[in-house]
């Protein structure tokens, strides 16, 4: 224990010495350390820059002159844990050495030089007879903690170093042979340590330190001491008291002389007064009734960490004793006290603390008064129900109540009847399920009942309109906790639970939220998380613990993927938005169809792919035999009524000329009953071995005659023949023909034309080439052919009326 307590004080030491030099960053701190390495003498390659050298825990047994004069920067020298006997070297070249500890040595002489800038120096544990305090300790102005130690202590050792504002004074002794009344309150300090050697009567030291400093820690107080002499018991008075904060270490007394210890500082300066690691035993002979409670500045008792030599304590004796104090905390702490007594009057207690003990339920089961109870720590018990601990805390004005660590279950039929003042509680590690939430005080703000066996928030909990943060860390929710009972909440801690997407609720109405830490939880990582994962980006620093914490569960294919590495789209987990696109689409598609309809005729053209597919069916089941024998006609002729004066005065009696073995379609006549416009126009282009289109202006408007050119250039009766034949009986410009007769545009830009000249005398050439053209070997008939004509709609039913010249053979 000696050793931990120097270790950490002197790192407190080194800390602050270090905490200093580093005002000049531009100098580089270098550390060099050497310590358990058995070294017997100081290594003489070290760097000389060296600023901290540690050659502690070595077998060093004696320092020459020479061994620190390269070290100009030396700050720190750490020399404990060796051999050393004798200190007599000179630090002249060391003129920025803060820092010497030379404890646990075995000094018993030491000489100083040149140590004026010392700030810390240790000396504590070592051989010495008398204090190692010379003329040359007094000039170090700059000392601010100081260790001793010696066998002999006498008020002549400390008048050299009176003059020193000191802010610690150490005293590690190994042995105490002569101590000299008023020797420590001629040291001028802050705080005073004193580490007793065993068998030591520590009550003169004890009552000195008191007039000494404002904080006095003593360790290693046992019982050999005899302290509870008459002589002792008749000097508990004390004047001149400086000491407000007093601190006992390692305490191993019978009862009666822990008593009149209690019963010594409660009339003396002391306002805090703690009692660590506490071992006592005997027999119990001084109570509460004969404790002196008055005249005292006293307002906080600590004991902890309390273990008895008799297990069979009278507990009225013992626990009244420190119920009936009027001071405002009293913290009993690791006492394996199995219950606790409280007077029957109102106490001024505002602290309570009996954290690690084994208390029950029975302790609520009498009534207290407590009316100024602000703060109680129960953590760590065997508490049960926590019904009855409301009920124990109801009349007072509590404010922080710690159960962790408890046994505590909560029934719904039960009632809870909490001070309105409460607003911190900690429940965590208990066996509370879901109905804790309906025994719980309505003014809570922060409430922790993580570790607890709690799957959901209940909707039908009363409102905690004040409360700020919730922990409902490592239970087992499934999902994260709506706000709506909670409008205030801004932390919430729900990490390690088996949520594996939150709900839409708690985005909706956890709006106030600040900091959030949901990690350790399996993470389904779909569409539905996909708001939590934004939620992150949209708030930099709300989730604690982002983005390690943050694990994929399910799917398997992501499974150990982090969060911010899940990608999820919006269109693929939006279906409104989804539905909303496909929508828009069909809406641009339908308007792009119905342009198009309207711009390119585009009804017109479906029409004409559904004749010429039926007819293209009907072709391909017919043989080319049969094709040559349903051939009737030279020509089919097909022209606008406009034009029909020049088909039938100069075109038909033209063709007939020639001994009339021309069969053509003429104008007047019936069409077959039964079929419809479409199908008699395909039946005489099947019938017809050559086709006339006669164009103009007037061809152009009208819509039966490119029905007849549409499926003239298709082709779909004798593929690879040149059955049209155009003639251009007035000039027509490419750009006046109407876009949705592209086929008419394609002919005449890529077929030759028979143009009608307006010169007479040029006739005769222009029926020449009209004869060959259609000039073709019919099979020999002897039927008589009558001609027949049909007419078309006219222009006032179906657009354009267009005249066919029909023959039927009889």
């Amino acid at each position: 224990m000696k050793l931990i307590r120097s270790i950490y004080i002197f790192c407190g030491i080194v800390m602050s010495v270090h905490g200093r030099t580093s005002e000049l960053p531009e100098e580089r701190e270098l550390t060099t350390n050497c310590s358990n390495m058995s070294l017997r003498k100081v290594p003489t390659d070290l760097t000389p820059t060296t600023t901290t050298l540690d050659l502690s825990y070595n077998l060093l047994f004696q320092l020459q002159h020479s061994d620190f004069h390269s070290f100009s920067k030396l700050k720190i020298l750490i020399l404990c844990h060796n051999r050393i006997q004798e200190l007599d070297i000179t630090f002249e070249f060391n003129k920025e050495l803060q820092y010497l500890d030379v404890s646990y040595n075995r000094l018993k002489t030491v000489t100083w030089y040149s140590l004026a800038s010392l700030r810390q120096l240790d000396l504590s544990f070592n051989d010495f007879d008398s204090m190692p305090i010379s003329e040359e300790t007094g000039n170090m102005s700059h000392l601010e903690i100081l260790g001793l130690s010696a066998a002999k202590i006498r008020k002549s050792d400390f008048q050299k170093i009176a003059h020193l504002h000191l802010n610690t004074v150490f005293l590690g002794l190994r042995t105490l042979s002569h101590y000299e009344e008023g020797s420590l309150p001629i040291l001028n300090t802050t705080k005073l340590h004193i580490v007793l050697p065993i068998n030591t009567n520590f009550w003169v030291l004890l009552r000195d330190g008191i007039k000494t400093s404002k904080i006095l820690e003593m360790t290693n107080l046992d019982g050999k001491s005899q302290f509870a002499s008459q002589e002792t018991q008749q000097n508990l008075i004390l004047e001149n008291a400086k000491t407000s904060i007093l601190l006992l270490n390692k305490v191993d007394l019978p009862w009666d002389d822990l008593f009149l210890i209690l019963q010594f500082v409660w009339h003396t300066s002391v306002e805090y007064f703690q009692i660590q690691h506490v071992i006592f035993g005997g027999k119990v002979y001084l109570d509460h009734n004969s404790f002196d409670y008055s005249n005292t500045v006293m307002r906080t008792i600590n004991l902890e960490h309390v273990h008895f030599r008799v297990f069979n304590i009278p507990q009225e004796r013992v626990y009244l004793l420190f119920t009936k104090m009027a001071i405002d905390n009293l913290t009993i702490l690791d006492a394996q006290m199995p219950h606790m007594l409280f007077p029957t009057y109102p106490t001024r207690f505002q602290y309570l603390n009996f954290a690690s003990n084994i208390f029950t339920d029975d302790v609520f089961r009498k009534p207290v008064q407590l009316p100024h109870l602000k703060t109680l720590i129960l953590k760590d018990n065997k508490l049960e129900t926590l019904s009855l601990v409301s009920c124990f805390v109801r009349n007072t004005s509590l404010e922080h109540l710690d159960l962790s660590q408890n046994l505590l279950q909560y029934e719904n039929d039960e009632k809870c009847l909490w001070p309105e003042t409460l607003i911190t509680m900690n429940l965590s590690f208990n066996k509370l399920a879901d109905s804790v939430f309906r025994c719980l005080p309505r003014n809570i703000q922060m409430l922790d009942l993580n570790n607890n066996n709690i799957h959901t928030v209940p909707k039908e909990i009363i409102h905690l309109t004040s409360l700020q943060e919730l922990n409902l860390a490592f239970n087992f929710l499934t999902d994260l906790p709506g706000c709506s009972h909670f409008r205030r909440l801004s932390v919430l801690n729900i990490e390690m639970n088996l949520i594996l997407s939150p709900s839409v609720d708690f985005f909706q109405s956890c709006q106030e939220v600040k900091t959030l830490n949901a990690g350790g939880n399996p993470f389904r990582c779909t569409c539905e998380l996909r708001d939590f994962i934004q939620l992150e980006k949209y708030s930099e620093g709300m989730m604690v613990g982002w983005s390690d914490s943050y694990i994929c569960e399910y799917p398997l294919d992501l499974k150990g993927t982090q969060l911010k590495d899940v990608h999820l789209s919006e269109l693929s987990c939006n279906i409104a938005l989804l539905i909303v696109i496909i929508v828009i689409i069909m809406l641009v598609l339908g308007m792009a169809v119905a342009l198009c309809c309207l711009r390119f005729d585009l009804p017109w053209y479906l029409r004409m792919l559904g004749q010429w597919t039926r007819t293209w069916y009907r072709v391909r089941k017919t043989t080319q035999g049969q094709l040559k024998r349903n051939i009737q006609f030279h020509v089919f002729i097909s022209y606008c009524e406009h034009d029909s004066a020049w088909v039938k005065h100069e075109l038909i009696p033209n063709l007939e000329k020639e001994d009339g073995s021309v069969l053509i379609c003429f104008h007047e006549g019936n069409s077959d009953p039964g079929k419809s416009i479409t199908e008699d126009i395909i039946n005489c282009m099947e019938k017809s071995s050559k086709s006339i289109f006669v164009l103009s202006p007037n061809f152009v408007q009208s819509e039966w005659c490119h029905y007849e050119l549409y499926f003239g250039h298709h082709n779909l009766f004798q593929e690879g023949s040149d059955d049209i034949i155009l003639i251009l009986l007035e000039p027509i410009p490419l750009y006046c023909i109407p876009t949705r007769y592209p086929a008419l545009k394609a002919l005449m830009e890529k077929k030759a034309y028979l143009e009608w000249p307006k010169d007479r005398r040029k006739c005769c050439l222009f029926w020449a080439n009209l004869r060959a053209a259609i000039h073709v070997n019919l099979l020999e008939t002897r039927e008589v052919c009558e001609l027949q004509t049909f007419t078309e709609l006219n222009e006032g039913s179906r657009g354009s009326a267009i005249s066919l010249i029909k023959t039927d053979c009889l």
